[in-house]
């Protein structure tokens, strides 16, 4: 397994630097598109639903197309470290590690450049607009993808909170589905004075608030099922005026994909319950929407092997993770596998503003990639 680890690092470093959002990742593909085509692949395709690109080395035999998929997109927020490489855009930073899970990826295709497979065919996907949830299936309809479609997927995420270097593995579901709810109600402004002359919405997004937040503990589910309420609006900012208007926006969150119909039903049918009671016109919207990301059980036990085979530390945990991944989208389709990565047990967490991708776990990242492609082309 040869890779540049200085290169690599540079890399890194640079892509933390100039950090762009969901769906805004020109640059970023033009400087992987430019790294990726120093190691000769047999084909590169580029804006793959959307700023998305891909690599593909082939081997001389028939065999299995193995993928292997990382993120590109950064988040809306402000990197409070003091780091040489700080992000250079304000109010922008790789605060989820996507700039390292990319770095990984792109030691594994100088590595399989130099050992490159004697069948079937590896390809590297570098995802567009993983926060938002859209870049998966933006993928997956591309036509471009179909031409390079894979029998099994691989994805991994860095993980703080365990050991660095360790592998973190769930049979069945590894992370969680959810989707956001934005629920707009619509009822008549008047005077202050005269409440009666108009029909604020107020009542009745309270009693949303409250119905939405505790409707998990219905015992209608089969699992793990949250509703947060993240936003509310009532009015404008006017003493003179009885509002007309209100919002609430709610994360809907739970282990099963099935459980997840049932609360996304319950949800609207009290929506529009305490809309039509209390007459007033309701729109409900959806957005940032990830299914459950379920591992397959044989890709599973592969990934198992290896990691016995090469010596890596693994913790098997007992529940699914509580945030979600539109990688899901590609297991839904495909046999594979979204594993942990440890970032370090004392690391700062994912979304936080100090944290930063420990740069100790890259070499882990790729010889876990490469090990489980030579399990599966060489």
């Amino acid at each position: 397994m040869e890779y540049n680890r200085t290169k690599l690092i540079e890399l890194r470093r640079k892509l933390h630097r100039f950090p762009e959002l969901s769906g805004q990742e020109y640059d970023t593909a033009r400087m992987l598109k430019k790294v990726l085509t120093s190691y000769n692949p047999d084909t590169l395709v580029e804006h793959l639903g959307g700023n998305g690109l891909a690599v593909v080395f082939e081997g001389r035999d028939e065999g299995p197309s193995v993928l292997f998929r990382c993120d590109m997109d950064a988040l809306p927020i402000r990197e409070s470290n003091q780091i040489e490489y700080k992000s250079t855009v304000e109010g922008v930073a790789h605060k989820c590690g996507h700039d390292g899970h990319m770095a990984i990826m792109l030691g594994l295709a100088e590595a399989v450049s130099n050992d490159p497979p004697a069948r079937g065919r590896i390809i590297l996907l570098f995802q567009p607009s993983e926060e938002n949830g859209q870049g998966a299936l933006r993928v997956l309809g591309d036509e471009q993808f179909r031409e390079i479609e894979p029998d099994f997927v691989f994805a991994l995420h860095n993980l703080p909170g365990y050991p660095e270097g360790s592998l973190v593995l769930k049979e069945g579901v590894f992370a969680a589905a959810s989707k956001g709810m934005i629920n707009r109600l619509y009822g008549r402004t008047s005077h202050a004075g005269e409440p009666e002359n108009g029909n604020s919405p107020a009542l009745a997004m309270a009693d949303i608030v409250r119905d939405l937040t505790f409707l998990p503990q219905n015992n209608s589910f089969e699992d793990f099922t949250l509703v947060t309420v993240i936003h509310s609006k009532l009015g404008e900012v006017a003493f003179g005026t009885t509002p007309g208007y209100a919002e609430v926006m709610a994360t809907l969150r739970t282990y099963s994909n099935r459980d997840m119909a049932a609360l996304t039903d319950q949800s609207i049918e009290r929506v529009k319950s305490h809309a039509s009671r209390n007459k007033l016109k309701s729109e409900i919207d959806w957005t940032e929407e990830f299914p459950a990301t379920i591992n397959d059980d044989e890709v599973l036990q592969t990934i198992e092997q290896v990691a016995e085979k090469r010596g890596f530390q693994t913790f098997h945990i007992s529940e699914p993770l509580r945030w979600s991944e539109d990688f899901s989208n590609f297991t839904l389709k495909y046999p594979g596998a979204l594993f942990g990565l440890g970032a370090g047990e004392n690391h700062p967490q994912l979304h936080n503003p100090d944290y930063d991708f420990p740069e100790d776990i890259l070499e882990k990242g790729i010889a876990i990639y490469f090990e489980i492609y030579r399990q599966y082309l060489k």
